[in-house]
């Protein structure tokens, strides 16, 4: 193998080298990427959460009051 064709191998291989890294490089993005997505949809389902665990405390709260005015009602036209 001469001197020449030994340097194109090489040239050869750096190129696909860098063509390599670059490829890497823009996993390495696409992966930050989404994980930032992921960590803004688990933010939103969170808060999704709290949200409606805060409209059924509400749901009860007013159920409660609902019963307890309906009781105070019947007890009124027992009377």
């Amino acid at each position: 193998m001469d001197q020449e064709s030994v340097l194109q191998q090489f040239d050869f291989l750096t190129q696909k080298i860098e063509l390599l890294i670059e490829a890497c490089k823009q996993r390495e993005n696409e992966n930050a990427d989404l994980k930032r997505q992921m960590e803004q949809l688990i933010s939103q389902l969170q808060e999704k959460e709290v949200s409606e665990k805060r409209d059924e405390e509400l749901k009860a709260l007013v159920k409660t009051k609902i019963d307890s005015l309906m009781g105070r009602l019947s007890e009124f036209t027992e009377e």
